[in-house]
């Protein structure tokens, strides 16, 4: 049995840490007395030290299914810092030789990261059979009930790995879940009687704020507006690749920043530059698509702008949970522009197959194309004995899913009441006597000024001859770290 004064000594002696934060605590107490547990903690709440700890306590193989390359990437040179040498991740980027050998050597590491898609290989999961998983952890476990039905349904398949890996104790750990997401994520990975460790989804030092717009050309403006003023560095969120590129070139023209656009349609070398420049402190802004968010643990952004509406509040909530994570001041800033929300209707039902779709694909004996991302969606569900009245069924459910997902997001825009307080309504949260923070939204305080949250930047230089002068200093030494860091992420 682990005792509470073996894990504030470990807390202490390996990660140097004298208090836990609120949730840590309760969650490894739970998971020492062997209770599958589902913690909910706020972004940057800490949700790795708990298996981080755990697996140290108990010497076990700790088993980490992580949604992207990214994160897994993160956290293992996390670990490597602190020390842990025994931790990697199974990648795609990896040869067939490098996975192999992880496989055959299982017993010589305490920490392993996989996707849910590498997971469900046969090899892979025959090796993890074989080695024994102490614990099993699912992070980021909202992607359960938000990716598996219609993006990656081999989250799908987590409930029947769980029980061919002997039913190992299960921690599920994610920032944002609403009470049916919870609900819908045990009983996914067939765990009904999971505890639950609930902390407040609240960020009381980001303050909410949506500026509406009639037009493009000054919504526009107002992001360059927004990112020569406002301290940095910042991260700005778009629904598109196309303008996630054009508003980087422009930001770069017109402000002193250092900006760079993210999206998937990079190569994975340059994203991961991209990256790490931004991560040491060499970029001032990122604009960037959804795919850049899971994997930052920075704990300096100050400000997350969307350009575009977001789908759902839950991967808003998700992406402004980046800024502040040092528990400074920091601004969450959404620019609303009439008609976006057909944007992110049209986006959100994009990777969701119509019925007739639904229909043709059925009666294909394989996918049409390997790119066929619909097709290949219908395969898996063909492949593993669905009947198409069931796939129709639950397509159908899920379409409308999306709609009311999309209408609660419109409805945080258009609120007339406290920001968050709607937010802290929607997670099932609801403030009670708490006492509001000093700033905190733009309904509370009309007309609020970016000087009195203190997030104004220091006047600089001209943005052409600042850059200029920095170029060649900044680009030798950019080389230099990325030479070390892709030597570094070779061996995971």
């Amino acid at each position: 049995m682990i005792s509470t004064e073996q894990l504030y000594q470990v807390l202490e002696q390996r990660f140097g840490f004298t208090h836990f934060r609120p949730g840590q605590l309760e969650a490894l107490k739970q998971l020492a007395a062997g209770h599958h547990t589902l913690a909910v903690l706020p972004t940057g709440a800490g949700k790795t030290l708990i298996y981080e700890l755990y697996g140290t306590v108990t010497s076990q193989l700790v088993l980490i299914v992580s949604p992207l390359i990214s994160l897994m990437a993160d956290q293992v040179t996390t670990l490597n810092v602190q020390g842990e040498k025994r931790a990697a991740a199974l990648t795609s980027l990896m040869t067939y030789a490098e996975k192999n050998w992880v496989l055959r050597h299982l017993g010589q590491y305490r920490f392993l990261f996989v996707s849910p898609e590498m997971l469900s290989q046969d090899q892979v999961l025959a090796a993890f059979q074989a080695a024994k998983v102490g614990l099993l952890v699912v992070d980021e476990a909202h992607c359960i009930s938000t990716w598996g039905p219609d993006f990656r349904p081999e989250y799908l398949l987590l409930g029947q790995i769980r029980h061919q890996l002997n039913d190992p104790l299960t921690l599920m750990t994610t920032a944002t879940a609403t009470p049916q997401v919870r609900a819908d994520v045990k009983q996914k990975l067939q765990l009904p009687q999971a505890v639950e460790i609930i902390q407040p989804v609240d960020r009381p030092n980001i303050f909410l704020d949506v500026e509406s717009f009639q037009t493009r050309a000054d919504k526009d403006d107002r992001l360059v507006e927004l990112v020569a003023g406002l301290k940095k560095p910042g991260v700005i969120y778009f629904s598109s690749k196309k303008k996630a590129n054009e508003m980087a070139a422009l930001l770069n023209a017109k402000t002193a920043s250092r900006v760079a656009a993210y999206h998937a349609d990079l190569d994975p070398e340059t994203r991961f530059k991209v990256q790490q420049q931004f991560m040491q402190n060499q970029l001032d802004v990122i604009c960037a698509t959804s795919a850049f968010g899971m994997g930052i643990d920075k704990d300096n952004v100050r400000f997350v702008i969307h350009y575009h509406l977001p789908s759902d509040v839950e991967a808003y909530w998700q992406e402004i949970g980046r800024a502040g994570r040092d528990g400074e001041q920091s601004v969450a800033i959404l620019l609303y522009q009439p008609g976006d929300e057909q944007i992110a209707r049209f986006l959100s039902e994009a990777t969701v197959p119509q019925e007739n779709e639904i229909h043709y694909y059925f009666r294909q004996d394989a996918p049409q194309m390997a790119g066929d991302v619909k097709a290949n969606l219908i395969w898996f569900y063909k492949q593993h004995r669905y009947r198409e009245e069931q796939v129709q069924a639950s397509f159908a459910k899920r379409r409308q899913q999306r709609l009311n997902a999309l209408q609660k997001m419109l409805s945080y825009v258009r609120t007339s009441g406290c920001k968050r307080q709607y937010i802290q309504r929607y997670f099932d949260q609801f403030p009670g006597g708490s006492k509001a923070p000093k700033h905190c939204c733009s309904i509370d305080e009309p007309g609020f000024n970016l000087s009195e949250l203190g997030l104004l930047a220091a006047k600089s230089e001209p943005a052409g001859e600042q850059k200029e002068l920095e170029a060649t200093a900044w680009q030798s030494i950019l080389l230099q770290l990325f030479n070390d860091a892709g030597h570094a992420s070779s061996t995971t």
